[in-house]
């Protein structure tokens, strides 16, 4: 569990702060405000510094000696003493061993530290903020052995003996006493080293020390340190635990000779047992590579971070510290306030960690000897990755039509940073913008989930209808999330469904007049998303055309002529046909009929003419009781006599009285002329029609008056004006083109399109009456560019308003004079113009990389007096850019010709 220590260079953030010196023989001081504290915690030293100095700086440590300092490096601090650690959001703290390097010792009771701290700025490397701290330690209760155990050190020192008088120990340079390492070369102290590992390798102080190991004498002790992991210390497995050991012979010089002390550290890189609530720490009962059989237990203590704790502390945490018979055991809850929690997300999994560093202080007292020692371990544990995945609650509330989820719950490092739907990513912001809800809840424990509320309607939900009347909503969503400070990123894939009754079908309605059936109708919560069905035939573009198909965002309307192809006569009487139209709304994906309308009307109709020069006219209709006829076959009672007209609902006949089958009869003052069109099964029609089609038979009658006498009149009067030519129709051609230059002497063809250009790249145009008179003269009444085909499309953008070029346009379009030459005989029948190539954006983004040109264009006839100048009139008195009406507009104003170009795309490299 024990990790290598390179902590003394930490990326970490501080606030800018002034600190003033720590009171001395104060055990613990803390500046108001400052976020940085001192402590004296027996024989350590600690320094904390809170997170609220963060302002993003790289922290250096250098120690105070005397008038100097020294960068305490990672080697260098693990042989002289200090250690630090860190949590990933700044909060950091600085141990010393009094028995340290630089570290101030008068007499082995009282200890000066001083330690600066310099933070470099991440954004500047010359600033620099330094603050020195400075603190006063008292400790007396020093054991004949201790051994400290911290995060990349341990340390063992032994009482020795005095020197040969107290005079001699009182004119000593306490200064001295505790120097550099390096330093020590006095006559007096450490003189060689023997390490065991466990066979003996002998070194001589200046080898220890270059070897990286700490040795030194204070005035009544001998301390020798290692830092973890060197070549002469080694692993043991005490009581199950592993444990690393550093034993050494200490060989010194007093003034009455060479005196030996062996020292041993034994600590602890294992040990710990997790289950998913609990930390159990197990310590060695018995460290024999550090003490001989025959010890006591006089003291021991549980603390955190270097601190105590009291017995009221432990209980109120729920920590215990108990004794068995071969091990020290400490429990810790997983999750206690004393440690923190961090959020992990190996393979995208969301994971969690503990991490708490308890202290375990032991006294032992020897048996026979009465020696006492101490021994003290600082030990950061930090758990196995905790899967916990994050649990989704689906509160969606089909009564308000709303997807509500929330997903949870995260530690409080967790951020969530953007979600994924079905048709693109947006951030919480981008969320909230487009009216999803995004929240953020915090629960006890510093736990916090996220809410997302998205309404049926939004455009990233997913529809289909499994039943006519029910409409299945589906919300696949994917939350992005990082974990801070790091910023790793994990996602939690969603997917939300709710089912309603809640179609509204579409529905139609019908009126007629004596000619024309009218057809209106009302989209349903579908829309437009179904097939129209006129009799047995899809309503096609061409049909809608045909029809006079009108829409808009909520209803449709058509006009049917009561003799058009898709209607259907039931019957014929001698002045009316009652005829019907079939209208289905169909969804041909599920073969669903959504609406249907049945409109019957009767409609005037003169079936027999009687002309007074005996002639008959007879128009025959197709009716629904017979519908295998073709009306070309039939036939007048002469079979000879056929249809003059005929198409697939009528037949029509004229004949004379006096023919085709015609007979006479004379009833009172009349002669009645009939006749008969039908179809016989026994003739060639009979492979026309099915047996089980009744008989076509229509009787043809006239009635004229045996004696009737008819008067005319005739007058002559001279005229007296000219004869004057009626207006007549006729059709103009005018063709616009996109010239390669302003030379107008080479046009892209049809086959050019679409047309690359870059932007601002000018676009030269040229419009032009073909095969006129020369004395009209062609006039542009406007011109617009659209993103789409469509004229009426938009967006769209004017470039030519009333005549003249478009005021509101900063890259204003520009008019180009036209001479005659050898192509151009009538420079009155061409306009040209050019703009530079622009694309439409929106909120800053390109929304296609085209454009289409159209223009309204007149043809003027200056003789009739009308104004045929070119000149700009009034410009319009508003913008006119993205009017969704105004494409409309434009087709209901226009009175001359429509000519469109395009598309021209934009190339971006």
């Amino acid at each position: 569990m024990r990790r290598n220590m390179n902590f003394l260079f930490w990326n970490w953030m501080a606030a800018v702060m002034v600190l003033s010196q720590a009171r001395p023989k104060l055990k613990h001081e803390l500046q108001p405000g400052s976020g940085l504290k001192s402590d004296c915690l027996g024989n350590l030293m600690r320094l904390s510094l809170d997170k609220a100095l963060a302002v993003g700086n790289q922290l250096e440590v250098e120690a105070i000696n005397g008038t100097k300092s020294v960068v305490l490096t990672p080697n260098l601090a693990a042989q002289c003493g200090y250690s630090m650690e860190s949590d990933p959001w700044g909060n950091t703290r600085i141990y010393s061993s009094l028995l340290g390097c630089y570290v101030g010792n008068r007499d082995d009771t009282t200890f000066d530290l001083g330690l600066r701290l310099h933070m470099y700025s991440e954004s500047s490397s010359s600033e620099v903020f330094s603050h020195d701290v400075s603190q006063t330690c008292s400790y007396s209760q020093w054991a004949s052995r201790e051994v400290l155990c911290d995060r990349n050190y341990m340390e063992v020192s032994h009482s020795m003996s005095k020197l040969d008088s107290p005079a001699d120990v009182k004119n000593q340079d306490s200064s001295k006493s505790n120097v550099i390492p390096g330093a020590s070369d006095g006559e007096l102290g450490i003189w060689k080293v023997t390490f065991y590992n466990p066979e003996p390798v002998i070194m001589v102080l200046k080898e220890v020390e270059q070897a990286g190991y700490g040795a030194t004498t204070t005035s009544n002790r001998l301390v020798m340190r290692s830092p973890y992991n060197m070549a002469e210390t080694y692993h043991e497995d005490v009581a199950g635990v592993p444990m690393e050991v550093f034993k050494v012979s200490a060989f010194y010089k007093t003034f009455q000779g060479i005196n030996v002390v062996n020292m041993a550290a034994a600590c602890p890189t294992g040990g710990v047992i997790f289950t998913e609530d609990v930390i159990a720490w197990h310590v060695p009962r018995r460290l024999t590579p550090v003490m001989d059989p025959g010890y006591s237990i006089r003291e021991m203590h549980m603390g955190i971070d270097g601190q105590r704790l009291t017995q009221a502390q432990m209980s109120a945490r729920g920590y215990t510290l108990s004794l068995t018979d071969f091990h020290f055991v400490v429990e810790i809850p997983v999750g206690a306030a004393d440690g923190y929690n961090k959020s992990h997300a190996p393979d995208n999994q969301y994971h969690t960690s503990y991490s708490v560093e308890p202290m375990l202080e032991v006294l032992w007292r020897a048996e026979q000897s009465r020696e006492e020692a101490r021994y003290k371990v600082l030990f950061p544990i930090t758990t196995q990755l905790m899967p916990r995945p994050p649990q989704v609650y689906d509160y969606t509330d089909p009564e308000n039509r709303l997807f509500i989820v929330y997903v949870g719950t995260f530690l409080h490092d967790v951020e969530l940073r953007n979600i994924t739907f079905s048709d693109g990513v947006l951030s919480v912001d981008e969320s909230n913008a487009k009216g999803f809800l995004v929240q953020e809840h915090s629960h006890p424990g510093g736990l916090k989930s996220f809410s997302l509320q998205v309404p049926f309607d939004a455009d990233n939900v997913l529809k289909h209808n499994p039943e006519r009347l029910v409409t299945h909503y589906f919300l696949p969503l994917e939350f992005g999330f990082v974990i801070n400070p790091e910023e790793i990123p994990f996602s939690q894939k969603v997917e939300l469904e709710a089912s309603l009754a809640d179609v509204v079908l579409p529905t139609l309605s019908g009126t007629c007049d004596d000619n024309l059936f009218y057809v209106s109708g009302k989209y349903g919560s579908g829309g437009k998303e179904f097939q129209m069905m006129v009799g047995a035939q899809v309503v096609t573009p061409d049909l809608r055309k045909r029809y006079k198909f009108y829409e808009n965002a909520t209803h449709f309307s058509m006009v049917v002529p009561y003799v058009a192809k898709d209607v259907v006569y039931e019957s014929l009487s001698q002045n009316s046909v009652r005829a019907r139209l079939d209208l289905l709304l169909w969804e041909p994906n599920n073969n669903w009929a959504l609406a249907d309308l049945y409109l019957t009307c009767n409609f005037p109709m003169i079936t027999t003419k009687c002309f007074s020069n005996g002639t008959i006219s007879a128009v025959a209709v197709k009716v629904e009781s017979v519908p295998n006829l073709i009306p070309s076959w039939l036939t007048l009672r002469d079979k000879s006599c056929r249809p003059v007209f005929s198409n697939d609902h009528f037949a029509q006949f004229s004949f004379s009285a006096n023919s085709c089958g015609t007979t006479r009869t004379f009833f009172d003052q009349y002669m009645i002329y009939e006749n008969e069109i039908g179809l016989s099964y026994d003739d060639v029609g009979a492979a026309y029609t099915s047996p089980v089609d009744p008989e076509y038979r229509q009787t043809v009658s006239c009635y004229y008056l045996v004696n009737d006498t008819q008067s005319i009149g005739f007058s002559y009067k001279p005229q007296g004006n000219q004869p004057i030519a009626q207006i007549g129709n006729g059709q103009f051609v005018v063709l616009m083109r996109l010239a390669h230059d302003s030379s107008y002497n080479v046009f892209y063809q049809a086959e050019d399109y679409p047309v690359v250009q870059y932007l601002r790249q000018p676009l030269f145009f040229e419009v032009e009456l073909l095969q006129s008179d020369q004395n009209l003269v062609l006039v542009l009444e406007n011109c617009w560019a659209t993103l789409y085909e469509d004229r009426t499309s938009v967006p769209s953008w004017d470039l030519v308003v009333n005549r003249c070029e478009n005021r509101d346009d900063s890259s204003i379009t520009r008019f180009h004079p036209v001479a005659a030459d050898s192509r151009i005989s009538i420079p009155a029948h061409i306009k040209r113009f050019s703009f530079n190539m622009f694309t439409f954006a929106q909120d800053n983004e390109v929304l296609q990389s085209q454009i289409y040109v159209h223009c309204d264009a007149a043809v003027c006839d200056p003789s009739s007096q009308s104004d045929c100048s070119s000149r700009c009139q009034t410009p319009s008195s508003h913008p006119s850019v993205f009017q969704a009406a105004k494409g409309q507009n434009r087709v209901q104003q226009s009175a001359g010709h429509q000519i469109s170009s395009g598309p021209i795309l934009l190339r971006t490299q």
